[in-house]
């Protein structure tokens, strides 16, 4: 009898402390777990990716920068959020989705060029602004100086505008004969000022007739181009600018169409079929952007993050287009591409 009152009060102490122990569990659970659910999410960092073209023109940009994220251990969806805003060329548009940014408290916004900075700079003084790219950021009133930016802006400035005397050097190089050379500018570009001074430069020097084809909208580039053929252009100059990105396939149409040889801003251009590129690898700053991300995620004031300069640069031929405008590229000009399409 006395054993068996032993095991019964045995089995109903067990219970009772497993019974115990199990509550006590599931009470600390029920607080803790949401508890430690907001603190993490609480934690990630949001940003904003700003764009004033379509997501087509930067597609590889934008993977170059994700790229960059990795590198550093940032997983898009587990510990950061990208917000993506495209404008699709339309001005008002990219000033919309700017503000909108803003009113999301992202912790910082990252820019792919000048069309995109200014409305992020306009809609905010106080969340840190990356610029991924920008011509002539000191020019445009983005920053004081590259080495002290002095406000939230930083980033990398691509240094294009100082390219286009270069650019017309490797053109001259490619034609010997070339006397008249047609430069296609977007007036509505604030770069655009540093590379005409430069390309003047050039073009005096080389003994070169210059004009230029003005456009301040999408509109108006076929029009300006045929316009230029008309003033016999033995070639042509393409000029930064985030409206020509977005519409790059139309002008490569249009120089091949009249068989123009052609120096374009961009690699993209010359993938699309344009003859021959020389400037800053872009697809290198945009992944290097994420260094400025990460460096003031981690509590950087932009301020006095000096401003990047390109470290790689790059001359790309187009072979096969060389052959459709009946142009042969002299050996020692192929020497120094960086890469040939063939």
């Amino acid at each position: 009898m006395r054993q068996q009152f032993s095991n019964k009060f045995s089995n109903c102490f067990l219970s009772l402390r497993t019974g115990f122990i199990a509550g006590l569990m599931a009470f600390s659970l029920m607080f803790a777990l949401p508890s430690t659910g907001q603190s993490q999410s609480s934690k990630i960092p949001r940003i904003g990716f700003l764009v004033a073209g379509p997501a087509s023109a930067v597609s590889a940009r934008v993977e170059a920068f994700r790229q960059g994220l990795r590198e550093r251990g940032y997983v898009e969806g587990k510990n950061i959020t990208v917000e993506y805003r495209y404008g699709e060329g339309k001005v008002n548009r990219v000033a919309e989705l700017a503000a909108e940014l803003v009113r999301l408290k992202v912790n910082l916004i990252v820019t792919a060029g000048s069309q995109a900075t200014r409305p992020a700079k306009e809609a905010t003084t106080t969340i840190p602004i990356v610029m991924a790219q920008d011509n002539d950021p000191v020019g445009s009133g983005f920053i004081d100086s590259l080495a002290q930016p002095g406000g939230n802006i930083t980033g990398l400035a691509n240094l294009t505008t100082e390219l286009s005397g270069k650019q017309l050097e490797f053109l001259k190089e490619v034609i010997p004969k070339l006397t008249r050379v047609a430069a296609l500018r977007d007036l509505t570009e604030p770069g655009n000022p540093q590379a005409v001074r430069e390309f003047d430069r050039a073009a005096r020097g080389l003994k070169i007739r210059r004009f230029y084809i003005d456009v301040r909208s999408a509109a108006d580039i076929e029009p300006a181009i045929v316009a230029a053929d008309k003033k016999q252009a033995q070639a042509v100059l393409v000029m930064p600018s985030a409206t020509f990105n977005a519409r790059r396939k139309q002008i490569v149409e249009l120089a091949e169409k009249f068989s123009w040889p052609g120096m374009f801003p961009r690699s993209d251009y010359v993938d699309e079929g344009g003859l021959m590129t020389y400037g800053a690898n872009t697809y290198d700053m945009f992944r290097r952007a994420a260094v400025f991300v990460d460096k003031i995620l981690k509590g950087a004031n932009p301020a006095g993050l000096p401003v990047e300069q390109p470290i790689k640069f790059e001359f790309i031929v187009n072979l096969k287009t060389a052959k459709a405008i009946g142009l042969t590229i002299p050996p020692n000009v192929l020497a120094r591409a960086d890469r040939v399409i063939k």
